[in-house]
This record gives C-alpha cells, structure tokens and sequence, in this order.
C-alpha cells in the first residue's frame, strides 16, 4: 500500500481539479516547491499511483457520435481463466480498431465463481449496439476462447453517468471539462 504525504496528497487534489495544469502553476496554488513537486509527480507517475487520461464525450452531452450506452455482463463457462482471458486481450487483433469505436470501457470480473467481462458499449441507438455485440464481439469471443465459451449473458441499458472515477460528477462539480472552482478541496477523495 501506498500513502501519499501532505505535499503528495495537494498535488494530487490539485490535479483532479484540472488534470492540464502546469507544474508551476500547481507548485503556486499548493505552495510545494516546483523542485520537490516535479520529483513527486514524476514517481508517482512512475509507481503507476499517477495517470492521466483524456475522456471524449460521444454520446449526446458530447460529440452526438453515439446516443446510447449498454452495459454487457458476458459470464464465461467454467474452466476459462482470467490469464487465458488476457492472454487474449493482448493478441487480440481487433483490439486496435473495431473495439476501439465499440466499447466505452472493460472490465474483467468475477460472478458467481465465473470470469466475467463487463463492457460499456455504446452505438448510434439500441439496434445499433446489440448488432454490434452479436456481429463482432461475441463472435471474436467465441473464436478466442472457445464456441461454447460464453455461459450467459446479461445487459442493461445505462442512461447517465452519475459519478465517475471517484471524483467526478460531471452533472455536479464539472464545467467545460474541469472540476468547478467552488467545489471543495476536502470533497476531492486522494485515499
């Protein structure tokens, strides 16, 4: 486990604010000198507790690429592991393209003593997304992990997100892709 000290913990606070800001500015705001935030930010990076991502908006709120978002629970048959599963991922041709425009975010899970994925997949309507599913991945499933691979599989349409990666609730705290000034720092969680 990793703690983050007093200084650790500013900049990082600060980083969730606005992830674009400088390390001079950040240095101003929190009062850590540029050396010493640099040297931190940079090992923190380097311990993997520091990243940053680029989130674009496609669906209406953004871009109105896609208007709608799923959810698929895809529960494997007994016997598929989670090694086998990454294994997979990694060469997984498709990886680099179709999937790219198809799935939002994926997760491996657990259910009910199964590996499972869980996959946000958006599309330009519901037709769009479940021909998607049944057109592409679940057949690069199959052919990956077996024709008898999948067990189940479950969905549910998602409507809007609430809150995401632990800070942000972009219908509360975000204006125009940064956390809003007047949010409070003690409601920025940096464990």
């Amino acid at each position: 486990m990793r703690t983050l000290d007093d200084q650790e913990k500013a900049v990082v606070r600060t980083l969730v604010r606005d992830p674009r800001m400088s390390d001079h500015a950040i240095s101003e705001k929190t009062g850590v000198p540029a050396k010493t935030l640099s040297r931190k930010r940079r090992r923190l990076e380097e311990e993997g507790v520091l990243s940053y991502h680029t989130m674009i908006n496609m669906m209406e709120s953004g871009s109105g690429h896609f208007t709608t978002r799923h959810l698929y629970i895809i529960k494997f048959r007994l016997g598929v592991t989670k090694k086998q599963i990454v294994d997979e991922i990694k060469i997984e041709p498709n990886i680099k393209s179709v999937f790219t425009e198809l799935i939002f975010e994926s997760h491996i899970a657990e259910l009910d003593g199964h590996i499972a994925l869980l996959m946000l997949i958006e599309g330009r309507d519901d037709s769009d997304v479940v021909e998607s599913m049944q057109a592409k991945i679940i057949p690069s499933l199959r052919k990956n992990h077996g024709a008898d691979s999948i067990e189940e599989i479950q969905t549910l349409r998602v409507l809007a997100p609430i809150r995401i990666m632990r800070n942000y609730i972009p219908m509360v705290n975000m204006h125009e892709g940064v956390m809003k000034e007047t949010w409070p720092e003690d409601a920025i969680f940096v464990g």
